[in-house]
């Protein structure tokens, strides 16, 4: 059970640490979208490039956060060895 319990851990804490990385992509992504759609101008650049300098932001602000989260989770594993 202990296995299990490991997993879910990891798990969680992989959709904890993504979560706001897609969240602000999606978000940009269809706000991109709707922007295209009306203006009609189809560039694919402009939405990558938006999405790419949004998950670089993101990165910037709770890399930090994140990484200590996934320090935390590796400690525990190594405790239970």
């Amino acid at each position: 059970m202990e296995a299990v319990d490991i997993l879910r851990e990891g798990t969680s804490l992989a959709l904890m640490i993504s979560a706001p990385l897609l969240l602000l992509g999606m978000l940009v992504g269809i706000i991109v979208a709707i922007f295209q759609a009306v203006t009609q101008i189809h560039e694919q650049s402009l939405s990558f490039i938006l999405k790419l300098i949004v998950v670089v932001i993101v990165l910037l602000v709770g890399g930090d956060w994140m990484l200590e989260r996934l320090m935390d989770f590796t400690r525990y594993l190594f405790s239970l060895m």
